[in-house]
């Protein structure tokens, strides 16, 4: 890439232990949900953001359905406390089961 481009690098969704972010190429940090564990099998979806420039394209609701991924995938449940995510799993009845 051109050092004088100032093209953003592309974006991806990456999935860690307690997180999800939506980083460019470098690996700076655009939107994320995070769930750190709270014990007894159990994660708390305790924020949520996406960058100002990014919203209104449905990129919140792709982390939680990743996060809800990771999460179901690792057999634990999900507390949500961040006002997204509660009305998130509100809106996704089929995500239900993850709720603690």
């Amino acid at each position: 890439m051109n050092p004088n481009d100032s093209t953003p690098a592309a974006y991806r969704f990456v999935t860690y232990e307690n997180a999800v972010r939506y980083e460019d190429g470098n690996g700076n940090v655009a939107a994320e949900v995070t769930f750190p564990d709270t014990g007894n099998n159990t994660v708390e979806i305790n924020h949520t953001y996406v960058d100002g420039a990014l919203r209104g394209q449905g990129i919140a609701g792709q982390l939680l359905k990743r996060a809800a991924e990771a999460i179901e995938g690792t057999g634990r449940k999900a507390r949500p406390t961040c006002s997204y995510a509660v009305r998130w799993f509100s809106t996704h009845p089929e995500w239900k089961h993850l709720v603690a």
